[in-house]
């Protein structure tokens, strides 16, 4: 008899009835740019939740970071301090401001960048952290914040993987000068596209908004001078319709993607050859934004995911460590440093589906064949 082969993607967006209406009534209103006030109230209402001052709505969560860090002004020699193990986009903000990228690994466990992994890096010439919260579980955040206060270094906190998660009770999103966020179709908030910037800082809050919008002068000035470079970054209205509604919905989200992880965990964990994230930490809770496993060195792991695609099992690989990125030797910088635990999890690292529109059995499905295939994978 055939296999009953269920098709169960690595991610797929929940829209409901209500997100429809609400990009309908700005259809019917005729809202559809950048400057209609349904932005407006998205940038507040999403400010608000994080515990920020201010908002502002940007096209992707990748461009949230050029902007932020091109408002920094930046120099040659500069030092930016990021994580090596986390998106390309982190990488290519700092290379485009032409100030120098400085990788750290993460832990073991947490899969996070910590003040031990930060401290040895830092020189006379580091200007910023760049923190990012890696699949839902934060950083420890208090070490840093502390360490950087006493170096006047800038805190910038990535917190596109961390909606809804809470640092010591504290809405992830809410520390450092500015923090930035994407509502990419796999986020736990998402219009397809589109990200945010939130900061306390008004003087900052009014240099993004400036660059995000071609550099306009703010009045008085005559409009169509230009006296910066600026972008168009801005989000169109039903973007914000659609993320504004599902942001009304984040604690039932956050909620059913801790679930969903808490569910895998304790079906996987203790496996033979299968390491796992924390679940939590005495300082925060896995949202489990993804699901992952880091599979022992003897197994494939781009094999073991090219089998369990034959069983309609989508999945992803970890990424590829920042550090050994062929782009660098395009910037006349070293890519051959040995950063261990960032090497190994992006190697052996893969994530199995996690959306919140997966029931019990999709979860018992995917481990089944998971459990299936790992073991078949280790006698070969």
């Amino acid at each position: 008899m055939a296999e009953n082969i269920r098709r169960i993607p690595v991610s797929q967006p929940t829209v409901t009835d209500q997100d429809k209406a609400a990009v309908l009534d700005c259809l019917d209103k005729t809202f559809l740019s950048g400057d209609s006030p349904v932005v407006a109230e998205f940038e507040s209402n999403f400010s608000n939740v994080m515990g920020r001052k201010s908002g502002i709505a940007v096209a992707n969560g990748s461009v949230a970071l050029d902007v932020v860090l091109h408002a920094l002004q930046l120099q040659p020699d500069d030092e930016v301090i990021l994580p090596s193990f986390t998106i390309a986009s982190c990488l290519f903000a700092v290379l485009r401001t032409g100030a120098k990228p400085v990788f750290v690994d993460a832990e073991e466990g947490t899969w996070n960048m910590s003040l031990n992994t930060i401290q040895g890096k830092v020189t006379d010439k580091t200007r910023v952290v760049m923190v990012v919260h890696i699949y839902g579980l934060p950083v420890d955040m208090d070490p840093i914040i502390d360490f950087c206060a006493l170096r006047s270094i800038v805190i910038i906190e990535d917190a596109a993987e961390a909606h809804g998660v809470r640092y010591r009770g504290k809405m992830c999103g809410s520390f450092g000068l500015a923090s930035t966020f994407s509502f990419y179709a796999n986020k736990a908030i998402t219009s397809g596209e589109g990200g945010m910037v939130v900061t306390d800082d008004d003087e900052f809050r009014d240099k993004i908004r400036y660059l995000r919008n071609l550099a306009f002068a703010p009045p008085p000035g005559k409009r169509f001078v230009h006296s910066d470079l600026g972008w168009n970054l801005r989000l169109s209205s039903l973007q914000a319709a659609l993320a504004n509604s599902q942001l009304q919905r984040l604690d039932e989200i956050t909620s059913r993607k801790r679930e969903i992880g808490l569910a895998y965990n304790s079906l996987l964990k203790g496996m033979l050859g299968v390491s796992l994230q924390l679940t939590e930490t005495e300082y925060a809770k896995n949202m489990y934004w993804v699901f992952g496993v880091v599979l022992g060195d003897v197994v494939n792991a781009d094999a073991v995911a090219a089998e369990l695609k034959t069983h309609g099992i989508e999945t992803r690989p970890f990424f590829f460590p920042l550090h050994r990125q062929p782009v660098l030797e395009k910037f006349a910088l070293n890519n051959q440093q040995s950063l261990p635990v960032c090497e190994m999890i992006g190697k052996q690292g893969i994530y199995l589906p996690s959306f919140i529109g997966m029931d019990d059995s999709d979860i018992d499905y995917v481990v089944d064949k998971f459990s299936v295939v790992l073991a078949a994978s280790r006698k070969l």
